[in-house]
């Protein structure tokens, strides 16, 4: 890549450390990325149930923290509250300080989008999610009246609100599937397909097996419970071998319905050599989703470190990943399956087929370079 001086505004939903969960996974390896093709970067972000970082600090130039406006005032707004609440004059105040480009992560990211003030500049939105489809899947799966009410006037919101993507001059979608439907929605627009960014610099899959499947993500996020449910009630429950749901902040209802079978075992919040263990040892990853968009980093993450995936269609869409994957649609054809792969050891021939598939498209570095020559050295695809 060309030696030039490149300079970058990030805006994050959220602080991206530690990475955890989705989208600030996504983020944090990016910045980590960018960070080693001497990229100079002016983070911004906001502060939700997290602190300020000192790890993020030694990757970027500036970091900026900035409150959020929670609550029921933020509520009483044409716009998306998950925007609305991410207003803050600071924020543009700093934007104003230099002339870098500006990296929208997400809608909710996006209230400085349209404004006059950032005309001249140039704009890349990074989509993570279909955000309408997402709070329409919420509102009709929760039986909760005001979350119901809530979900749904956000879907509406966002419906509304995401035309304001015409003003980036770049788009980046997070799978192939979001990218046809924004190419539908932004016909004009410059739109390219980048993968999650995720920890995994290499192939470090274990070969061989052991006695335990695992289901592993961030137990509280309402569709990853509704996954786990029917895992616990249609498959686990039905199998002779040890089951482990691993994440964080798992909910009553989880560890309720786990608890009649002693072959289904809850981790709650384990740290990150654990989950890398668990990873790393399962003879089986099962990951499934009922929600069709967004990021699926666990499936990323199951593929380099895990052995056998054992998958729904939706956890797949978009991600370009099928033939690494075992997929199954029913609890019966899940069943069937996790008793063929148990007996099944992972080898090194499997391995070798893995990596030739996810490099270099799935590679941070590969992915960065792109990134870095959409910014700085073209208006169009290379």
């Amino acid at each position: 890549m060309n030696r030039i001086d490149k300079h970058l505004n990030i805006i994050a939903l959220n602080i991206p450390w530690p990475p955890n969960y989705g989208g600030v996974i996504d983020i944090f390896y990016k910045v980590m990325a960018l960070h080693a093709l001497d990229v100079k970067i002016t983070l911004h972000c906001f502060e939700y149930e997290r602190k300020a970082s000192r790890e993020l600090e030694l990757l970027c130039e500036n970091v900026y923290y900035y409150k959020r406006q929670t609550g029921l005032k933020s509520n009483f707004t044409f716009l998306p509250y998950n925007v609305y609440s991410r207003k803050n004059e600071e924020l543009i105040r700093n934007l104003l300080k230099n002339d870098y480009p500006i990296l929208f992560e997400g809608l909710h990211s996006c209230y400085y989008i349209s404004d006059d003030r950032l005309k001249n500049r140039k704009k890349i939105f990074r989509e993570c999610n279909i955000e309408h489809d997402y709070y329409y899947y919420l509102f009709q799966s929760t039986n909760h009246p005001v979350k119901k009410l809530f979900f749904l006037i956000e879907a509406l919101r966002f419906k509304i609100y995401q035309s304001i993507v015409k003003y980036a001059d770049l788009i980046i979608s997070v799978s192939t599937e979001d990218q046809t439907y924004l190419q539908k929605t932004f016909p004009e627009k410059h739109i390219e397909f980048v993968p999650c960014f995720h920890k995994n610099e290499e192939i470090t899959t274990i070969p061989g097996k052991s006695d335990f499947i695992l289901y592993h993500g961030k137990l509280s996020v309402f569709e990853n419970e509704k996954a786990v449910l029917f895992l616990i009630h249609k498959v686990f429950s039905k199998l002779p071998y040890t089951c482990i749901i691993a994440g964080m902040d798992p909910s009553d209802k989880i560890k309720n319905a786990a608890k009649p079978f002693p072959n289904i075992i809850i981790e709650a919040n384990p740290d990150e050599n654990r989950m890398d263990y668990l990873i790393h040892h399962a003879q089986i990853s099962t990951l499934i989703t009922f929600q069709a968009t967004g990021l699926k980093l666990k499936l990323l993450n199951s593929l380099f470190a895990g052995r056998h995936t054992l998958v729904n269609s939706h956890m797949l869409a978009g991600s370009g990943l099928e033939a690494l994957c075992f997929i199954e649609n029913t609890p019966e054809q899940m069943i069937r399956c996790c008793h063929q792969l148990m007996a099944k050891p992972f080898d090194q021939e499997t391995i070798k087929g893995r990596e030739n598939y996810l490099f270099p498209t799935y590679s941070n570095k590969y992915q960065a370079e792109r990134l870095c020559r959409m910014i700085y050295f073209s208006s169009n695809s290379e």
